[in-house]
């Protein structure tokens, strides 16, 4: 008999998509979804989403007694992860997806957020922090740390395989959506700086968001156009050839739990020059294997750039040591099988 998950959650998301794969393939799990169905995008939108919210734990009851699923999982402790804890099914893991979850970090509802979450940690029998950055804020407010599992999903090693990039110039590439919290246009600027200084360099922006015209727009004016290639969205299965391609990896978030992204570039042989903020402290140490940056200083990030460029050993030591680094840590088919046999732990011990 094959055993039932109902996954809370957004279903598209590559993440989501990942961990539910993972389950199918190492656990022989079969699985339901339920999201909410009003995008988050207008004034109007989100008052009809918290409606939706509020009426949500009646049809995950009824999917409940129509689908019989054996166990639940949600992501993000805020929300779907707080639904699920009130579903009144056992057993229960829920996912924090954020360094906190908590977030905007200035949003009215934050109080409410706290207290939904709180609950929802309480009430679940199994949590995921994807990261070492993600225990923090668990263990401030008192999570019982026995019932946390710190690991990230991993990547597909397999796909992401690793490369070396000769070139002699900077082969940068930005895999992160273009939504203002990830910074590109100080990307672009630092760039500008590299440019100043006649230095050769080729940048691939890959993805779509709120910002794609704006920072098109950006490039023109920094006359770095002819310099930057915008790809707009594209296939999951193109990313790993496009990583390949590339020297150095940049990523420069102003809040970051665990990035997939990162993984990938390291597993690919890209250099990683990112943020220096606590969810990629966990992975990068600055100047051993890759850059720490502050974030918003385009000195700083151009300056890096260079550096990296101008010390290859060092550079191509550090892409040795990162692919070592995720094959250890983050492969997905050792990372999933742990997933999928913790689940099949909590049911026995339930069922036993």
């Amino acid at each position: 008999m094959k055993r039932k998950i109902l996954f809370l959650g957004e279903s598209y998301r590559a993440d989501a998509i990942t961990w539910m794969k993972g389950l199918k393939e190492f656990g022989n799990f079969e699985i339901t979804t339920w999201e909410l169905q009003t995008p988050n995008n207008s004034k109007m939108n989100r008052f009809k989403r918290i409606l939706e919210y509020v009426f949500a734990p009646i049809s995950i009851r009824k999917i409940i007694r129509q689908q019989k699923p054996d166990m639940i999982i949600a992501e993000r402790t805020t929300s779907y992860g707080f639904l699920a804890g009130i579903s009144g099914m056992h057993p229960v893991a829920i996912a924090q997806q954020g360094r906190t979850d908590l977030w905007p970090e200035g949003s009215v509802l934050l109080p409410f957020k706290k207290i939904i979450q709180k609950h929802a940690f309480k009430k679940a029998d199994l949590i995921h922090a994807w990261g070492p950055v993600m225990t923090i804020s668990m263990r401030e407010i008192g999570v019982d740390m026995t019932k946390v599992l710190v690991l990230p999903k991993g990547i597909d090693l397999s796909l992401f395989s690793y490369s070396i990039n000769n070139s002699n110039k900077i082969e940068a590439i930005v895999t992160r959506s273009l939504q203002p919290e990830y910074r590109h246009d100080s990307i672009l600027k630092a760039f500008a700086i590299l440019y100043q200084k006649r230095i050769d360099f080729s940048l691939t922006i890959v993805g779509d968001g709120t910002r794609l015209q704006f920072l098109k727009d950006l490039a023109k004016d920094l006359q770095i156009e002819n310099k930057v290639i915008f790809t707009g969205r594209i296939p999951n299965t193109e990313l790993p050839k496009l990583l390949q391609q590339s020297n150095v990896y940049i990523s420069m978030p102003i809040t970051e739990g665990v990035s997939a992204s990162l993984f990938e570039a390291m597993a690919c042989g890209c250099y990683p020059v990112v943020s220096d903020i606590a969810g990629n402290q966990s992975w990068i140490k600055h100047r051993e294997n890759g850059q720490l940056i502050e974030i918003d200083n385009i000195e700083m990030l151009a300056e890096e750039l260079i550096w990296s460029f101008e010390n290859t050993e060092s550079r191509n030591q550090a892409i040795i040591r990162n692919r070592k680094f995720v094959e250890e840590n983050a492969n997905y088919d050792i990372n999933m099988k742990i997933i999928a046999d913790k689940y099949h732990e909590l049911l026995d011990s339930r069922n036993g």
